[in-house]
């Protein structure tokens, strides 16, 4: 099975360097509108059967022109939504943003007793997100994408595919509509393919576009 994961497009609390993980979520601001109105094109060579999205309304609005594009009716799942801030919500200074960097990548290493000051700890994050790409695969599908967000995608990847280190992800930021390709499945584990179109053996230098996309050693 192929799975792309998607990071949604730019929203007001990126740009203002905003941990913001509550429901619903602030929608796109012009440029994110513009980054989800280019996935069809970025996308067109994926034969994209099935598409799931969080409940955060950043990610209908980022799925929206693909969906529009592909006769695609998205499947939408609280386990794909944001890692939770907890008390560092809405938070911006750089020790908040290691902190929940830090604790999210402590998941990806296996420590998943650590808990998010006021929030999810890591059995809860892996499991909730574990439990739709387990749905994902059980459609039968050979590629689904899912819309989802920055620390999230990053934190998953480097849990679960095989070629993906806490070490790697943490120093590759994930653009708004950032793409992540793997392939695999839940029972015989996932290899990641690409990270932004970049073989994830190769170096890349994408931009800054918010907290829960940067590199865990900025700041």
């Amino acid at each position: 099975m192929r799975l792309i994961l998607i990071r949604h497009g730019q929203t007001p609390s990126n740009v203002a360097h905003l941990l913001d993980t509550g429901l619903p979520g602030p929608g796109l601001t012009d440029l994110g509108h513009e980054q989800a109105a280019a996935l069809p094109e970025a996308l067109a060579d994926e034969d994209i059967e099935v598409l799931f999205v969080s409940t955060l309304v950043r990610t209908h609005l980022t799925a929206a022109p693909l969906a529009a594009a592909r006769g695609l009716e998205p499947i939408v799942r609280d386990g794909l939504r944001e890692i939770v801030a907890g008390d560092l919500e809405m938070a911006s200074d750089n020790e908040s943003v290691k902190t929940y960097l830090t604790t999210s990548f402590g998941w990806s290493a296996g420590q998943t007793d650590l808990r998010m000051p006021g929030g999810e700890d890591g059995v809860e994050f892996l499991g909730r997100y574990d439990a739709v790409i387990d749905e994902a695969a059980a459609t039968g599908a050979d590629t689904v994408a899912l819309v989802s967000h920055g620390a999230a995608i990053r934190a998953w990847v480097a849990a679960r595919a095989v070629n993906v280190d806490v070490d790697w992800a943490g120093e590759r930021a994930l653009s708004n509509t950032g793409i992540v390709t793997l392939e695999g499945s839940p029972a015989d584990g996932w290899k990641a393919l690409t990270w932004e179109g970049q073989a994830v053996d190769l170096p890349e230098d994408p931009e800054d576009s918010g907290p829960a996309g940067q590199p865990l050693n900025e700041g």
